[in-house]
C-alpha cells in the first residue's frame, strides 16, 4: 500500500499533536486512536508497564463498539499480561522488537489462547496482529501497543502492511517521550510541593502560637479562588482560577510566612506585654519588699510606713498582671503605668531601685497587643525575609511568580502597606486574596494566647473598614464573606 502525500502530512502533524498534548490520558488515547487511524484496523489495546507486568489501560474494538479506558478510567476487570516469552505483548516489550502477525490463528510463535478465547465468547476473529513497544529515549519501557485487523478500501481483513511498523514506533517514541516528560513535570511539581509542605510544616513548629495560620491561610485563600471561579460561571468576573492558578496560589499561601524563621522566638512567641520578662518584676518586687523589711527591723521606717509600702507594692503587682495580659491599654492605665515607671526605693545610704526598668515600661506601655515598636520592626522585617529567602530558590517560568506573590501579603490598595508600599495596579489579585486571608485568620484564629478568637462576623467588619479606608478591595472582601458563610 503506497502513502500519499496527505497521508505524510497527515502523519506529521499527529507528531506534532502527540509531542504538544499536555494531558496524560488524552496522550494515551492518542497513541490508540492515531494508530488505529494510520493503519485503518479495527482494534487497539494499550497497556501500560507497571510493576513488572503490562496493564490494560486502552481497549477499542469499532466493530464491537469497545470503547474503554477513556479518561483515566480504569481497566480493573482484566487481569494484567505477565512477562512470559509466550505472549506476544510480553515478547515484544522483552526484546524491544515489534511483531507483526498475518494470521494469528496459523501461527505458531505465541501463544494466542487469550485472543481465541475472546472470540469464542464474543463471536469476533482475531486474524492480523502489530504488536510495538513504546519506549521513550533512553530505551525505557513505558507500554506496549497491540493492534488488531487491519482493513482495505473494502472493510476486508488484511495483514499489517510493514511500512507501518516503523511509521507507528516512531510515533509511539515520540509519545513516550512527551510521557516521560509528563512524568518529569509531574515530579518537579511533586517536589516543589513537598519542599513547600515541608517550610510550612517548619513554620508553623516554630512557635506553639502560630501552628495553624500557614495552613488555615491557604485554605481561605483556596475558598475564595473557588467563590471567584462560581462568580465567573455566574458572568460577574472574568477572572477564573484554574488547576494551575490555585495551585500557584495555594503554594504562595503556603510560603507566605517563611520570613518568620529568623524572627527570635522571644518576639514569634511574646503572649504578653513582658511575657518572659514578668518573671524579672516579680523577682524586683520581691527584692523591693524584702529592702522594706530590713528597714523597717533596723528601725529605718516605722510600722505604718512598712505596711503601706507593702500594701502599695502588692496592688502595683495586681496591676501589673491586669495590664501585661490586656487587649488594650486605656489611658488611664497608660497614666498609671507611666506613674509606676517613675516610682524609686530609695535606701538609707541613697541607693535607688526603680520599680521598672526602661524596657518593662515600654513594654508595659504598648497600648494594643504586645509588641513594641522594636519589636514590631522585627516582625515585620519577615516579609523582606520570605522574598530574600524565596529568592535563594529557583522557581522555573511557570512558578516565578508564587514568591512575588509571597512577599506581598503585607501591602495595601491604598500604599500604606509594607515593605514596597505597592498600590493599586501594582499588586495582582492574588496578593490581594493573601492580605485579605491573612488578616481574616490572625482575626478568627484560636491558638493565640494573648487574645480570644474574635467571631466571624465581627472580623469581617473590620476586613470592610479597611476597605472604607482603601486598603483592601472591596469585591473581594464581600465574596470571602460569602465563602465563609457558605
Amino acid at each position: 500500500m503506497e502513502l500519499t502525500n496527505r497521508d505524510f502530512e497527515k502523519i506529521l502533524q499527529l507528531g506534532i499533536d502527540l509531542t504538544t498534548t499536555k494531558n496524560r490520558n488524552k496522550l494515551l488515547e492518542s497513541i490508540v486512536d492515531n494508530g488505529m487511524e494510520i493503519t485503518k484496523c479495527d482494534g487497539g489495546t494499550l497497556y501500560l508497564y507497571e510493576d513488572g507486568v503490562l496493564k490494560f489501560r486502552i481497549m477499542r474494538t469499532l466493530s464491537q463498539n469497545v470503547d474503554r479506558g477513556r479518561d483515566g478510567q480504569e481497566i480493573n476487570d482484566i487481569p494484567p499480561v505477565n512477562f512470559r516469552e509466550e505472549n506476544v505483548c510480553a515478547y515484544s516489550a522483552i526484546h524491544h522488537k515489534v511483531v507483526n502477525i498475518p494470521d494469528v490463528y496459523h501461527s505458531d510463535m505465541f501463544d494466542f489462547a487469550g485472543p481465541k478465547r475472546y472470540d469464542a465468547l464474543t463471536g469476533y476473529h482475531t486474524e492480523s496482529m502489530l504488536v510495538i513497544p513504546i519506549e521513550n529515549n533512553e530505551n525505557e519501557l513505558i507500554g506496549v501497543l497491540q493492534m488488531i485487523n487491519a482493513k482495505d478500501g473494502n472493510g476486508n481483513v488484511i495483514p499489517f502492511d510493514e511500512q507501518y511498523e516503523i511509521i507507528i514506533h516512531s510515533l509511539s517514541s515520540l509519545a513516550a517521550i512527551e510521557l516521560t516528560n509528563l512524568r518529569y513535570t509531574k515530579e518537579i511539581k511533586l517536589q516543589m510541593q513537598s519542599f513547600v509542605e515541608a517550610m510550612a510544616t517548619a513554620i508553623d513548629a516554630r512557635t506553639p502560637y502560630n501552628g495553624n495560620h500557614t495552613r488555615m491561610v491557604a485554605k481561605y485563600a483556596m475558598m475564595l479562588a473557588e467563590k471567584i471561579n462560581e462568580k465567573q460561571l455566574a458572568g460577574e468576573t472574568e477572572e477564573i482560577f484554574d488547576e494551575e492558578r490555585m495551585e500557584k496560589l495555594r503554594l504562595a499561601a503556603l510560603l507566605h510566612d517563611i520570613g518568620k524563621m529568623i524572627i527570635p522566638k522571644s518576639v514569634m512567641n511574646k503572649a504578653t506585654r513582658l511575657d518572659a520578662g514578668k518573671r524579672t518584676v516579680e523577682d524586683r518586687f520581691a527584692l523591693l519588699k524584702c529592702c522594706y523589711e530590713r528597714d523597717f527591723y533596723r528601725g529605718s521606717i516605722t510600722r505604718e510606713v512598712f505596711e503601706a509600702e507593702t500594701a502599695e507594692l502588692a496592688e502595683w503587682r495586681a496591676f501589673i498582671d491586669k495590664v501585661d495580659s490586656a487587649g488594650f491599654l486605656p489611658d488611664e492605665d497608660l497614666l498609671k503605668v507611666q506613674e509606676l515607671g517613675a516610682k524609686r526605693y530609695t535606701s538609707p545610704d541613697g541607693e535607688q531601685i526603680p520599680y521598672l526598668t526602661e524596657g518593662e515600661l515600654e513594654n508595659l506601655c504598648i497600648r494594643k497587643g504586645t509588641l513594641s515598636a522594636d519589636d514590631r520592626r522585627q516582625m515585620e522585617s519577615h516579609v523582606e525575609m520570605t522574598a530574600k529567602i524565596l529568592s535563594k530558590v529557583y522557581f522555573n517560568k511557570n512558578y516565578e511568580e508564587v514568591p512575588k506573590w509571597a512577599a506581598m501579603h503585607h501591602e495595601f490598595l491604598n500604599g500604606t502597606g509594607y515593605p514596597e508600599r505597592l498600590s493599586g495596579d501594582a499588586l495582582p489579585i492574588e496578593a490581594r486574596i493573601l492580605t485579605i486571608v491573612d488578616v481574616y485568620d490572625a482575626l478568627t484564629c484560636t491558638d493565640r494566647p494573648y487574645k480570644k478568637p474574635m467571631p466571624k462576623e465581627k472580623a469581617l467588619a473590620i476586613l470592610g473598614s479597611m476597605v472604607e479606608e482603601g486598603k483592601m478591595d472591596k469585591t473581594l472582601v464581600q465574596w470571602l464573606a460569602e465563602a465563609v458563610q457558605d
